[in-house]
């Protein structure tokens, strides 16, 4: 198994870029710098549901090429030749790599609004030459997690307000058992000392935590 620090990426946000079989995937990609993008164009694109912050049309165009293949949740982009509309039990294979499409929503009551159960919305796991990769894309901890098998780094949401809070994605590391733990979501809501705050619970609570480190300078903020 790689490194997956030398072939996962993580933008900000929910945003990554991930290198496997000689391709380049994208997920959420959102704000993404133009030196990012012109280093980078993307094989593949996953988006997770329809928010601005992971659905971006600017940043989709930004990072395209003319063959680039979509995999979009519902409320998105309508199928057709490039395009595929992904609900939960969706599966593709992309040159080698496995894409499956798993749920992504809200039980707390407090969020019910934020992600429904009934958008269908989702998170992908990829099987990559890295391993097997899950972003959860928006989420609460769920019931469905715990069905995930083999699971190498699992992309947590610990945010909170909109997704889990750090608490509660050691209750989903639980469910999902992964070797790795890797945190989005979080900075620009949390802010500098939210943010660190939610990386000392996680790293005080799991011992198979990974903070990526972004690669480009943040460019946007939710505060």
């Amino acid at each position: 198994m790689e490194d997956i620090e030398k072939n996962l990426f993580w933008i900000g946000h929910a945003s990554f870029y991930l290198k496997s079989n000689g391709y380049t995937i994208y997920i959420d990609p959102f704000k993404v710098s133009d030196k990012v993008a012109a280093r980078e164009k993307a094989d593949l694109i996953l988006i997770t549901h329809a928010h601005f912050d992971h659905f971006s049309k600017d940043d989709i165009a930004k990072v395209s090429k003319s063959d680039t293949q979509i995999i979009t949740s519902t409320q998105t982009l309508e199928e057709g030749k490039n395009v595929k509309v992904a609900t939960p039990g969706f599966r593709h294979e992309f040159h080698g790599i496995g894409i499956e499409a798993v749920p992504a929503y809200n039980v707390k009551s407090e969020r019910l609004n934020f992600h429904p159960k009934g958008n269908r919305w989702v998170g992908y796991v990829i099987s990559a030459e890295s391993g097997r990769i899950y972003h959860a894309g928006d989420t609460d901890a769920i019931q469905e997690m715990k069905v995930l098998k083999d699971i190498d780094y699992a992309l947590l949401p610990v945010g909170g307000t909109y997704t889990m809070t750090a608490e509660e994605a050691v209750e989903a590391a639980a469910y999902i058992k992964p070797k790795h733990v890797v945190p989005m979501h979080y900075k620009n809501l949390l802010g500098r000392e939210g943010a660190a705050a939610a990386e000392r619970v996680l790293e005080s609570k799991l011992e198979n935590v990974i903070v990526l480190k972004e690669v480009q300078e943040p460019t946007y903020s939710f505060q």
